[in-house]
């Protein structure tokens, strides 16, 4: 019976049928599985840092630095591994930038772990050190690291969102993509109930057009989406227009399948198929007389009954993506319906599910015409137009600019940076060295892992950029050493914005430099890694059962 239990014996699966590892060498996986992960996307962090090329089953390529985007197509199968990527999605839905950063400190703070615990140090001291080490990390960013942005400038904001795309491709335009991220956010503001403002990145459109160099590239206050009008006879612009967005097409009605209809005249058929098609007519009527000049139809529109709309003076526009109506209804003040039929069964269009914008206007964009809805009622957007030489570059461009619309969200809604650079890691990898000294009990131990997990940052930035990495921590410590230790000077005390500078190899001031990022970025950042690592050092037993054995079928051979 005791045989059951034995990691080593196949039939140790309590009776169900499977595979047990426990104990110290289901933590080896683990951490083994979390640095093979962070190994395959370490040297695309910072601004020098290397793309990946994922070629996927079908041949279809993608290239990349972005942390999320690489693990998102990675087929990870190691269930610790599978935690790690959820942790880069998270980073990345949440702030949108730092997702190389977060995964690369899980992975070392669980290397640093199992260490420990090698050392007979027990998991639940680790834990409580680590979560300790977090929380006093987290408060000393909020106090002592951040800069607070009463009166939000330009400058600041241009900066935030050129430390975030500095690692991608968009680095080598210089200010060109950050400008343009600030003033497509800035166009977006809005007011929630409390008062408070926010930017929704959604109300910011991106369109992507093949040819012309990325310098080319344009932003306007306006919704765009790739679809021109219906018909050629139709208005190139309309002002002031009153608009429908509908989740139905307008075609010829047809019975449903499975519906049969007896009939014993002739001039029967006839008229129910002139019924047929006045269903639809009536229905376009009913749209007209509500006073609707543009529709917007996520199906089709039969040409007849463009026709219709063309001769009323109203412009049509179908086949638009389903993401693109519930925008275009949100911004407008419209609504998206699905069908004109009321409650007494009779078909009718209330005024409140219509929508108004200043204008909207058809425009030639390279070999295509867009559709582009300015001045809209409820919600205000910008479109951005990225322009580059194919679509691989295209997408890597769509992907660096939204992490720095992210950025300059958070910065707009938190009024908080700290200096980039790797000046905030190794901050607190000093701090929590010297907060260590003041525990008495086996934790400190954890916490000094924890600090020098941090310092995995700085150190890979150096080594990415092919810089003495040995050489640059050892003076950036020495420098945030001695500005914690400044008491009233304030010349010592400035010595905290200190980071490197990956391009000349040596350390600079970061906040003059221009070298931001949210403060929120790093406190999500350290919060999400020290989780992630908890919630795998948790895991002393996993049980892996065998897939169930399917019954031979008997005439398989026939």
């Amino acid at each position: 019976m005791s045989g059951i239990f034995n990691t080593h014996n196949p039939d140790s699966a309590l009776f169900i049928g499977g595979t047990r590892v426990s104990g110290q060498e289901v933590r080896a996986q683990n951490v083994m599985a979390a640095l093979s992960i962070a190994n395959v996307i370490k040297t695309s962090l910072g601004p020098v840092g290397l793309d990946k090329m994922l070629v996927d089953d079908v041949g279809d390529v993608t290239i990349s630095n972005d942390g999320a985007t690489i693990l998102q197509l990675l087929e990870v199968e190691h269930p610790a591994g599978k935690i790690l990527v959820k942790l880069a999605q998270q980073q990345d839905t949440e702030v949108g930038d730092g997702t190389t950063s977060v995964v690369i400190i899980a992975a070392e703070l669980l290397r640093r772990a199992n260490e420990l615990i090698k050392n007979h140090i027990h998991p639940a001291t680790v834990i409580t050190g680590y979560r300790l080490a977090c929380k006093e990390a987290c408060k000393f960013i909020a106090d002592q690291m951040a800069l607070k942005v009463d009166k939000l400038g330009r400058d600041p904001l241009v900066n935030v969102a050129m430390t975030t795309i500095s690692s991608k491709i968009l680095g080598t335009y210089g200010t060109f993509f950050a400008d343009m991220a600030v003033d497509s956010l800035s166009a977006v503001k809005t007011t929630d109930f409390r008062g408070k403002a926010r930017y929704p990145v959604n109300a910011v459109n991106i369109l992507k057009a093949k040819g012309a160099s990325a310098r080319e590239s344009s932003y306007f206050t306006g919704y765009a989406l790739y679809r021109p009008f219906t018909s050629p006879a139709m208005k190139r612009s309309l002002k002031n227009p009153r608009i429908l967005v509908i989740d139905f097409d307008i075609t010829k009605t047809r019975m449903k399948m499975g519906v049969n209809i007896v009939i014993d005249n002739p001039d029967e058929l006839e008229a129910i198929r002139k019924r047929e098609a006045d269903i639809s007519t009536e229905r376009a009527r009913i749209i007209l007389d509500a006073g609707v000049t543009a529709v917007f139809s996520t199906r089709g529109i039969d040409d007849v009954y463009v026709k219709m709309f063309a001769e009323a003076g109203a412009i049509t526009v179908t086949r638009v993506p389903k993401e693109d109506a519930r925008r275009i209804a949100k911004g407008t003040g419209a609504a998206l319906i699905t069908t004109l039929a009321n409650l007494d069964g009779d078909e009718s269009l209330d005024a409140s599910s219509i929508g108004s914008a200043e204008l909207v206007e058809q425009v030639r964009l390279s070999d295509d015409d867009i559709v582009v809805i300015r001045g809209a009622k409820e919600q205000r957007a910008s479109t951005v137009i990225l322009r580059g030489a194919n679509d691989y570059m295209l997408d890597e461009m769509e992907r660096s600019f939204h992490d720095s619309l992210c950025a300059v969200k958070r910065v707009l809604e938190s009024g908080a940076v700290v200096p980039g650079g790797g000046s905030v890691e190794t901050a607190l990898d000093v701090y929590l060295e010297s907060f260590a000294t003041t525990l008495g009990s086996r934790e400190q131990l954890a916490i000094v892992e924890f600090a020098n997990a941090l310092l995995s940052i700085p150190k890979q930035l150096s080594v990415n950029a092919a810089k003495d990495s040995i050489e640059l921590i050892s003076k950036l410590r020495a420098y945030h050493s001695a500005a914690q230790k400044a008491g009233g000077d304030s010349t010592r005390s400035a010595l905290k914005n200190y980071g490197l500078d990956l391009h000349e190899g040596k350390l600079r001031d970061n906040v003059k430099a221009g070298v931001l990022e949210p403060a929120m970025s790093k406190i999500k950042m350290l919060k999400s890694a020290t989780e992630a690592a908890v919630n795998i050092l948790r895991i002393d037993d996993m049980i892996k059962l065998l897939p169930e054995k399917q019954e031979e079928d008997p005439h398989a051979h026939m």
